[in-house]
């Protein structure tokens, strides 16, 4: 996914169990999507949020 503050980076998150740190993905057909564990980003624009039903809330 793309950074969610404007900055143009791509964003990898694993989603494999076995990989770690990774992240859950949960959608329903029709539904937005939700992420977790948050997302924060250690190096570059060092943006943290969450990703719950379709929105982007900031830490």
């Amino acid at each position: 996914m793309r950074c969610p503050c404007g900055c143009g980076d791509d964003l990898e998150l694993m989603l494999l169990k076995e990989v770690k740190p990774n992240w859950s993905f949960k959608t329903k057909i029709e539904e937005p999507p939700t992420l977790r564990p948050s997302v924060w980003r250690k190096s570059g624009c060092g943006s943290h949020f969450w990703l719950r039903n379709g929105y982007i809330h900031w830490c």
